[in-house]
């Protein structure tokens, strides 16, 4: 049987951390709107979920989508911290920063060390990024022009998209309202790596 790929991975996981939330499963709506996509989007990766023996489903009903018991046991899961402010001079893993945890399988995520923030704001919410999500990051202390970090600026954690020039680095914000942030002083905690988006 073929691997899941990377977007029907993220799907599984949307699926039981909603279940693990709620104790009911989301609906293919709120599982298109989780991910920005149609609801023919959804309902075909739920199909390929469902034809690579990770979920039962009953379309025809709401509400009506099950973990196959085998996968929740032989999969591996990470638990991943998820971190509230972070002070200027504390350890950002330290356990004062952090707010709860969230698991995710290890297969959907990339080898290294991964934290989770609540999104405050509308800053990115041209990229897709809106007040309440949760990121989740790997961590690192590089970036490449482009993507979309999570940066001590100023003792001020911010969430930009990073782009390098010459003397100095631009972190530009995806809504026109607010201007980019130009800064020699910077430290790149983490690349974004997930969103997942919780529907009430």
């Amino acid at each position: 049987m073929k691997k899941l790929t990377n977007r029907q991975n993220e799907v599984l996981s949307f699926i039981r951390n909603y279940l693990n939330k709620h104790k009911y499963p989301p609906t293919i709506r709120e599982i298109a709107g989780n991910f920005s996509i149609s609801v023919k989007g959804a309902y075909d990766h739920v199909k390929a979920l469902e034809k690579k023996e990770k979920i039962r489903c009953n379309i025809n009903r709401s509400r009506a989508i099950e973990l196959i018991g085998a996968d929740t046991e032989e999969e591996e899961f990470i638990t991943i911290p998820i971190i509230g402010n972070v002070a200027a001079g504390t350890p950002l893993f330290a356990e004062e920063n952090q707010e709860g945890t969230v698991k995710l399988p290890a297969t959907s995520l990339r080898k290294g060390k991964h934290f989770a923030l609540q999104v405050k704001g509308d800053s990115m919410q041209d990229a897709g990024i809106i007040d309440g999500d949760l990121a989740i990051f790997l961590h690192q202390n590089t970036a490449d022009n482009g993507n979309i970090v999570v940066a001590m600026v100023n003792e001020a954690v911010t969430l930009k998209r990073f782009f390098k020039e010459k003397n100095r680095v631009k972190l530009k914000a995806e809504n026109p309202v607010y201007p980019p942030i130009y800064t020699q002083n910077i430290q790149i905690l983490g690349k974004l790596e997930y969103i997942f988006r919780q529907y009430e």
